[in-house]
């Protein structure tokens, strides 16, 4: 069974215009916004690791980088996961206190980009909407390759910046270049963005991230993480996916040594 197979099956249009409508509450009321998100991510990595394992999730470690205040650890630890979140921003682990001391999971501040576990030593490897905010996005992708045993999956998923949500809050301006559109936003906020192009938000391409996998030897799926399953081969056509593509998976599965 190809590593995609079950996912594809949950990839229909009605989970797309479902999670589209979710993104309205982001700013609002996060928690609806977060919480959905990380259900669905938590099924997709189920899906993906039950497509290429004969066991059970449960009781198999996920190391989630970036995983913020603690909405995936709720989702994932629903589902059966050993989860550990890593998160450098101290702001960030506290946001959502309230999950964090009453939910489930374990926390590390530490750095995507010098992970704090041994070579080889976690069943999943998650990074989802990360790597658009370091400097350099493929030592985060190369340091979630190292921690992932032989067998097991390193999912990189990110905001492509050409397409319609890579500017984030300063929504469709970075078109018009993201330095352009950090200061219009901040004229017209009195603040910065959070997500401020060269400081917290890189552009990130499509087309870097599949060399990137590509020469890792290890990558065996690439996919738009939103869309239906009928939409997957804007993935495969350059020039066109930086911008439909949205947001892009890596599944990398770091081979198992031959005997």
């Amino acid at each position: 069974m190809a590593v995609t197979d079950l996912f594809a099956q949950r990839a229909r249009l009605g989970r797309s215009v479902r999670l589209l409508s979710e993104f309205r509450h982001e700013q609002r009321d996060p928690a609806r916004f977060y919480g959905a998100l990380a259900a669905d991510t938590a099924d997709m990595v189920d899906d993906l690791w039950r497509a290429t394992h004969p066991e059970d999730p449960a009781g198999h470690t996920v190391v989630d980088v970036g995983g913020g205040p603690g909405y995936f650890a709720t989702a994932f630890t629903r589902a059966g996961w050993t989860y550990v979140g890593v998160e450098p921003d101290p702001s960030e682990m506290h946001a959502a206190e309230h999950l964090r001391q009453a939910g489930p999971g374990s926390f590390v501040r530490a750095s995507g980009m010098a992970l704090p576990f041994a070579d080889g030593s976690v069943d999943v490897c998650l990074s989802s909407n990360v790597a658009e905010h370091v400097p350099r996005p493929w030592q985060l992708g190369s340091e979630m390759l190292r921690i992932t045993r032989p067998g097991g999956l390193a999912i990189l998923s990110y905001t492509v910046w050409l397409g319609p949500f890579g500017g984030h809050e300063m929504g469709l301006t970075h078109y018009l270049g993201g330095a352009r559109a950090a200061a219009r936003y901040t004229r017209k906020h009195g603040r910065p963005p959070k997500n401020n192009y060269g400081s917290s938000l890189y552009a990130v391409s499509a087309a870097d991230g599949l060399a990137w996998a590509a020469g890792t030897g290890a990558l065996v799926a690439a996919f738009p993480r939103y869309h239906p399953r009928w939409a997957w081969w804007l993935t495969s056509v350059p020039g066109l996916r930086e911008f439909l593509v949205s947001n892009l998976v890596l599944v990398l599965q770091p081979p198992i040594p031959a005997k």
